[in-house]
């Protein structure tokens, strides 16, 4: 089992962007250092012509029930569900 940093991590390592974990119900910030968490078990990032809301159910919501996650720009500004991954992406190589 891993910490919500090392999911954070991973995601970030294997998808390219950054998240933050939050509580499902009211959605306030999980600590970084709860453990018990599954590890993100992805090895190849999902399709850039996916958007974040497609990334959110198919990555995110099956495998960690009672958490929601924000997807983030490089800027630290939450991306909008329609966002497409390859314009998410796309901010980190602008820096």
């Amino acid at each position: 089992m891993a910490s919500v940093r090392q999911v954070e991590r991973k995601i970030e390592k294997v998808e390219g962007f950054q998240v933050h974990i939050l509580h499902g119900r009211d959605r306030r910030d999980v600590r970084s250092d709860k453990t018990g968490v599954t590890q993100y078990s992805y090895e190849r990032a999902l399709k850039g012509s996916k958007n974040v809301h497609e990334w959110r159910e198919t990555r995110f919501a099956k495998h960690y029930p009672g958490f929601e996650v924000e997807v983030l720009d490089a800027a630290g500004h939450t991306a909008h569900g329609r966002t497409l991954l390859t314009t998410v992406r796309d901010t980190y190589l602008e820096e």
